[in-house]
């Protein structure tokens, strides 16, 4: 295996933190990516503040087991918020060694939001941090193609999630769009290859929000293992060889009847498998 494998929190969103860090640890998962500021109006806040005894908490489990924290998340930039609100979440991304800060476009006014995303960048560089957005297909910045050119104006990162790539119409070659370097992690999952219907769960973790929407759901309680689906999943990987993958992978249901330990099981065994596939491929190409 060429690449770390990380786990993103929305596949575990229910675990705070510190239970991220164990179970991604026993899974063999090298980092997560943790929720340090709530993604919709209705979720309930992890405490993961700079110095708060769940920050500190993380920090010692991180420490007992070598995980390490990718990314943060998850800011978005909403033509109302500002440097007052970014730098807490700098500071507790910081606080866990981070490395990226997710960041959503959701500001229409696109000259308010590279402004707002180009202070943000210079504010993250300070605390050694890529703010990074994410095209998702139910947002402003909703294309690949539109993030590149937000990362082209404003030094920014850019998160690949897969899932909204894909629903936002994406192809393989549009990667070649972004500035070089400018991805900073695969979120890997897999699908359908048209956005199914979808009924929201009783219970969604934290108390997100789904709006009743086919989109929101997938993204955010049902989404497929990788390999599972009719996503481009190999040609995307060696697209973007050198890049890490975090493993987003939200489902409610299968969570609540068989377990977290067999989702993240599950989880890694499909991603590993996938990547060596993906190596294997790009190696015979090369010869």
């Amino acid at each position: 295996m060429t690449r770390p494998i990380g786990l993103a929190h929305l596949s575990a969103l229910h675990l705070p933190p510190p239970e991220l860090v164990e179970a991604a640890a026993d899974c063999g998962f090298t980092s997560i990516g943790t929720r340090v500021h709530p993604a919709t109006t209705s979720e309930t806040r992890y405490p993961m503040a700079a110095g708060s005894p769940m920050s500190a908490q993380t920090l010692a489990r991180l420490e007992d087991t070598g995980v390490s924290v990718f990314d943060v998340e998850v800011f978005t930039l909403d033509g109302m918020r500002n440097r007052g609100e970014w730098m807490p979440v700098l500071e507790a991304g910081a606080a866990l060694g981070a490395r990226v800060l997710n960041v959503i476009g959701g500001d229409d006014d696109r000259h308010r939001l590279t402004d707002s995303l180009a202070a943000l960048v210079r504010d993250a560089h300070e605390f050694g941090i890529t703010a990074s957005i994410e095209p998702i297909s139910y947002q402003k910045v909703d294309t690949f193609h539109a993030a590149a050119a937000v990362a082209e104006q404003t030094g920014c990162g850019i998160m690949l999630d897969v899932l909204h790539f894909v629903r936002a119409g994406g192809t393989v070659g549009d990667l070649a769009a972004a500035p070089p370097g400018a991805v900073q992690v695969i979120q890997l999952c897999d699908g359908p290859a048209a956005v199914p219907h979808l009924e929201a769960p009783p219970r969604m973790p934290l108390g997100q929000d789904t709006n009743g929407s086919d989109r929101q759901i997938e993204s955010r309680a049902k989404r497929q293992v990788p390999g599972d689906g009719a996503f481009p999943l190999i040609e995307i990987l060696a697209a973007l060889p050198d890049v890490p993958v975090s493993v987003e992978v939200p489902d409610v249901a299968f969570v609540e009847s068989h377990g977290i330990t067999e989702h993240l099981h599950r989880l890694m065994t499909a991603t590993q498998q996938l990547i060596t596939t993906a190596d294997t491929e790009r190696t015979e190409a090369i010869r």
